[in-house]
């Protein structure tokens, strides 16, 4: 046998054996890469179905938590708006009963001569101003019959609502006699005009513009009044009587009638009463509109000139007399009366006679004016029954009118060359203007 002939047979057989060995081989590879693949799609199908049922958990939990977080925020914030409404209804309600009193006179520090801001815009004596509720703006109103809007920041006069002559009423929109007095009303939304002519005149304090005029008194207006927080108007004439006017409305209300000589200022807070100085019959009077019924209050030497609130319970005033009385409404006499508060010339306590008179509301904190060459602050004891001076600013001319800042941190002042009512005395060497006085202090 020829062994070539063998291998040839032989050859083929090992290269189809090497052959079906390594086709096994693939197939063997192929199914368990299958089963591989086959395993890991079913894991990765149970870790993907997993998953997802975590992930609900997980956001339901979230969800759950963050109502959670809502309804716990919303709670915070309905206790404190709960304790915010509860503490303003405590004061409002410590304010309307007069037991609500800071002490900021002793943190108060008398300005130098350097820091006092004066202006000077009026042609004749200066006679009334008030303050914005903001305290950005000063509206002041003179014997010239002009009323002019300040603007505290910039100290400029961005405003003039320009008097007429006496005559022409029915000609001119401004005032045609001397302005006696203003009031501005809480919301600052309206400003209100008393003039010798026996009128009120509405304005516009944003643009100055005319509103309405409340004809009824039948002499000089020498006093008007807001009711705080409302548009109710009250004022008061040398007629001898009150009126009440619905400023929304632009009505008349009614009249209230008890003094026996010229009324000479008014003042009223939140309550629906307002208080007067009746001159000449040395009274005061608080009238309670809604009861229909009034308090009379005597006590001073002379004719009382001027009021002002310090609250619900206690209020000031000044005297021709030259003297200043602190008062509470429980009692008919003052608490305690300062005579000769502005100082005596030639041996004449009456010579400087109060002319204005303010409270920083709420507090113990009180100036008057008279035309001494100073305005005096002055400091209220407990319970309102003493009366110590702070110190003295000095501003030369009658000082005809004296307003706090609605946050206590400076005082303005009205001064002229005559007094308000009158030219009893005429003062050559003072300017009629109006100056503002700091009170420095950032605890007030």
């Amino acid at each position: 046998m020829n062994p070539n002939v063998n291998k040839k047979k032989d050859f083929p057989s090992k290269v189809n054996k090497a052959l079906d060995e390594e086709v096994e081989s693939e197939s063997d590879v192929d199914s368990s890469n299958e089963f591989t693949e086959s395993r890991d799609k079913l894991y990765s199908s149970e870790d993907e179905e997993e998953t997802a049922q975590q992930k609900k958990l997980r956001l339901a939990k979230e969800y759950l938590s963050k109502l959670e977080e809502e309804e716990a925020q919303k709670k915070e914030e309905a206790d404190v708006l709960r304790d915010a409404v509860a503490s303003r209804l405590q004061h409002d309600i410590s304010e309307q009963a007069g037991k609500l009193t800071k002490k900021v006179a002793d943190l108060c520090i008398c300005p130098k001569v350097e820091d006092l801001r004066i202006f000077r815009g009026h042609k004749l004596p200066l006679t009334a101003l008030v303050i914005s509720p903001d305290d950005k703006y000063v509206f002041t109103a003179s014997k010239d019959c002009n009323i002019c809007k300040w603007n505290l920041e910039t100290g400029l006069k961005e405003k003039t609502i320009k008097g007429g002559r006496k005559g022409t009423e029915d000609e001119h929109i401004g005032h045609t006699d001397h302005i006696l007095c203003l009031a501005i009303s809480s919301d600052g939304k309206f400003l209100a005009a008393g003039d010798m002519n026996n009128m009120i005149k509405l304005w516009n304090p944003q643009d100055c513009s005319f509103i309405h005029k409340f004809k009824g008194h039948r002499g000089p207006v020498t006093g008007v009044s807001f009711r705080k927080g409302t548009h109710t108007l009250y004022s008061c004439s040398s007629d001898k009587v009150v009126k009440v006017w619905s400023v929304d409305d632009l009505a008349y209300v009614e009249t209230l009638f008890g003094h026996n000589s010229p009324i000479t200022g008014i003042d009223s807070l939140a309550r629906d009463r307002a208080i007067t100085s009746g001159g000449r019959d040395k009274s005061v009077h608080i009238w309670k509109i809604t009861e229909d019924s009034q308090l009379l209050f005597h006590g001073h030497d002379g004719s009382i000139e001027c009021v002002a609130l310090i609250s619900e319970s206690n209020f000031v005033t000044g005297a021709d007399d030259n003297s200043v009385s602190l008062w509470s409404v429980l009692k008919k006499k003052p608490l305690t009366t300062v005579k000769n508060a502005h100082g005596e010339r030639n041996g004449l306590g009456d010579e400087h006679w109060i002319a204005s008179v303010a409270a920083l509301q709420h507090t113990d904190l009180v100036a008057s004016g008279s035309k001494d060459g100073n305005v005096r602050l002055w400091k209220c004891g407990a319970e309102y029954r003493t009366l110590s001076p702070l110190f003295n600013v000095p501003v030369k001319g009658f000082v005809n009118c004296l307003k706090f800042s609605n946050k206590g941190d400076f005082l303005v002042a009205a001064v002229g060359q005559e007094h308000r009512m009158g030219r009893w005395w005429h003062l050559k060497d003072a300017k009629n203007g109006w100056v503002v006085i700091p009170l420095k202090s950032n605890s007030i």
